[in-house]
């Protein structure tokens, strides 16, 4: 076994030093945009899946492939498009002549972090072809699972669903996503450096890993053991009651949001040295996690509305 490539980690600081330093490397690839960075980073701790939404050129894709070289982990992009069959990412079993048998040949779905590229321009038969893989961690071909590889994130990316062409996502393919982002415009300073800089491209070839699948298990792990106190837990159970009788939501946060709500928030914290989840954990984390099962296919932007909503109408004990 390969040894890590990073130290021990044993404590929430040593954690944060090394997340930091995976934040720094990603800044320099994706300029200006710190937040989305770190919530996103957020979200693969948690051992969430990622979907990315916004106008093509705002870096996307570039986003998805700087996590996967600054993690360590094997990358695969699939770009789905209105022909993509399930078969094209999962995989299939071709008959072997020679041994009398059939034998299954993975898709691009066995990677530790699948780019799935534009995925609201497949039909929704393809689309759900993610489900078992995003939920289980597996796939069944012929009757048989195929465990795929731990680590296994999928980032997927879409854009928005005005645009022609797009398949909307269903609730429950949306609900299989822990976070929902909009990178946005770059600012003016960090527009001119994209200009005038070196290809990002070009330079993820060049930017070293930061971590490996061991490292990064270590860090998931202490993530996980951030403590939550009871008080905090009555905070977002008052938050998932008060998002069931919202008005325009039409069943508001279910207990399995609540479970990856917690997840993020203890992320969250992690990335601030902390061994304790605070409420401002969670209201940082509840617009990227709620607004998509909020508002379901709508814009980021007005799921995000209704989580301001939110928490304005819950106060912190």
């Amino acid at each position: 076994m390969n040894a890590p490539l990073t130290p021990a980690i044993s404590t929430p600081a040593q954690a944060s030093a090394l997340a930091h330093r995976i934040l720094d490397q990603l800044g320099q690839i994706v300029l200006g945009k710190p937040q989305v960075l770190r919530l996103a980073l957020t979200c693969l701790l948690a051992r969430g899946h990622l979907l990315i939404e916004d106008q093509p050129g705002v870096g996307k894709t570039t986003l998805a492939h700087a996590l996967a070289v600054a993690l360590g982990l094997k990358f695969q992009r699939v770009q789905f498009t209105s022909d993509l069959l399930p078969a094209d990412l999962i995989g299939v079993s071709i008959f072997d002549a020679r041994e009398q048998l059939f034998r299954f040949h993975p898709g691009p779905v066995f990677s530790q972090v699948l780019l799935a590229d534009e995925i609201n321009r497949t039909t929704p038969k393809t689309q759900s072809a993610l489900l078992e893989a995003m939920e289980e961690h597996q796939v069944t071909v012929d009757g048989k699972a195929h465990a795929l590889p731990d680590p296994f994130f999928v980032i997927a990316t879409q854009n928005p669903s005005h645009q022609i062409g797009t398949f909307p996502l269903p609730e429950s393919q949306l609900d299989r996503f822990l976070m929902r982002l909009s990178i946005g415009l770059p600012d003016a300073v960090a527009e001119r450096a994209l200009l005038s800089g070196q290809d990002r491209r070009e330079m993820l070839q060049q930017l070293p890993a930061q971590t490996d699948p061991a490292s990064l298990s270590a860090l998931q792990a202490i993530a996980a053991s951030i403590h939550v106190s009871d008080r905090l837990l009555d905070y977002v159970q008052a938050l998932l009651t008060a998002s069931r009788s919202m008005s325009g939501v039409a069943h508001g946060l279910s207990p399995r949001s609540g479970i990856g709500l917690l997840a993020a928030a203890r992320a969250w914290a992690l990335l601030a040295g902390r061994d304790h989840v605070l409420p401002e954990d969670v209201q940082a984390v509840l617009p990227s996690v709620a607004g998509h099962r909020l508002h379901g296919g709508g814009t980021v932007g007005a799921g995000e509305s209704l989580v301001r909503s939110l928490i304005e109408a819950v106060h912190v004990a």
